[in-house]
């Protein structure tokens, strides 16, 4: 019980974050003007952040045993939501070359494959899931040089941080060793989305 209330709580807060990051991020472009792929971009991401932290909210919160069922599918599904909706940003926004969209179409593809396989397979082939995700994120490094280029170095080491942060917690939910485990892999998640909103938010 203890452990629930603490995976429900680290990302309630991450819920709140995102709602809070969404909200920023739109004031933002809409005070400087900017076009309509910047305000589609920052609604997918947003949206997509809000999404996944709501479904681990409500999966962790709620006791009854069918409904867990299906909002363990809802969360998994959002972590491939969330991963492309990170990537928008700063492939449509930061860089918009040919090479950014075609990785975007893939990106997305890859997500849109992965909420597939979630739905039929929930609860089976953790350990292929856990590369997919891993696998989409690091794909990064196939535009990290004009992403080096367009941004300041800040928004450059920010990306990369919440990238290693990301991974990093990726042993805590792995493993089933450590008490409140899962609860240490929500904070790094939490981590990594503050990670890759402030590069957003500031060097987007």
């Amino acid at each position: 019980m203890a452990e629930e209330i603490a995976n429900s709580v680290s990302h309630g807060i991450g819920l709140v974050f995102g709602i809070v990051g969404l909200v920023l991020l739109l004031g933002q472009a809409i005070d400087t003007g900017a076009g309509a792929t910047a305000i589609t971009s920052y609604s997918l991401y947003g949206g997509s952040m809000i999404l996944l932290y709501l479904a681990s909210t409500l999966y962790h919160a709620i006791p009854h045993q069918k409904a867990k069922h299906w909002l363990k599918k809802f969360d998994h599904c959002a972590i491939y939501l969330l991963i492309a909706g990170t990537y928008t940003p700063f492939l449509l926004v930061g860089l918009g070359s040919p090479l950014a969209r075609g990785l975007m179409a893939v990106i997305w593809g890859m997500a849109l494959l992965g909420v597939l396989f979630k739905l039929a397979f929930a609860h089976r082939f953790e350990a292929l899931s856990l590369v997919t995700y891993l696998t989409m994120g690091w794909l990064s490094l196939i535009v990290i040089y004009q992403l080096a280029t367009r941004l300041d170095i800040g928004g450059v080491t920010l990306l990369a941080v919440g990238g290693v942060v990301y991974s990093l917690g990726v042993i805590f939910y792995a493993s089933k060793r450590w008490r409140f485990g899962h609860a240490i892999w929500h904070a790094f998640v939490l981590g990594g989305s503050v990670c890759h909103f402030m590069a957003i938010y500031l060097y987007v």
